[in-house]
């Protein structure tokens, strides 16, 4: 196999459309932020995005997406059934104590749940519980298959390489996936190809 040109590192980076034509993991996108002098906060998308700015000489701290309507701190204030949702949730430990203290050791906080939280502020904690217990039912469902956020590039990478390759295993899918979201990707979106199984 030809040598393929790799992902640069960080400091190598100087514009946004050089940026943009990579995957990047979060632990590079925060170096860069550092590079940058630009805040670390916020989501995987939130990050490129004002590191593609900041490229481009825009070194303004960023609006918040949504005008902030509670003062209640999702990280500290005691959470009961009856705690309502607010747009500014966090699924940090005291989150996630709560959930495991009234569901059990099979909580898991998976994405479509998150995303129904953060879809239903106005809701309460209760009505949370319920859905995660509705969402959990569906997994005895042969045909159901739970979403994927679209910022995680890598699990639908592997769910795209076992639906073309019901045979090969997972240590395969993630070695394709080590060395393909190293390459030149666009957008910064690894998309999976069978040509990808010269990797193997």
């Amino acid at each position: 196999m030809k040598q393929m040109k790799e992902r640069p590192p960080v400091e190598a980076v100087r514009s946004s459309a050089e940026f943009r034509g990579w995957y990047w993991p979060v632990v590079e996108l925060h170096r860069f932020c550092d590079r940058l002098g630009i805040p670390k906060a916020g989501r995987k998308a939130d990050l490129r995005s004002r590191v593609e700015r900041a490229l481009d000489g825009d070194l303004s701290k960023p609006r918040p997406s949504r005008a902030r309507n509670s003062d209640f701190d999702w990280s500290k204030e005691a959470l009961e059934p009856h705690t309502i949702l607010t747009q500014e949730v966090s699924f940090g430990p005291n989150f996630r104590r709560f959930f495991k203290e009234n569901i059990g050791k099979r909580f898991v906080c998976h994405s479509d749940f998150m995303e129904w939280v953060r879809s239903n502020p106005g809701k309460t904690l209760q009505d949370a519980i319920d859905v995660w217990e509705l969402m959990e039912k569906r997994k005895d469902d042969p045909d159901f298959r739970r979403e994927i956020a679209a910022c995680n590039n890598f699990l639908q990478y592997l769910r795209d390489f076992r639906d073309a390759n019901p045979t090969l295993s997972h240590s395969d899918s993630k070695k394709c996936w080590s060395i393909k979201s190293r390459l030149p990707a666009h957008n910064g979106t690894v998309i999976y190809e069978n040509s990808d199984l010269s990797f193997l």
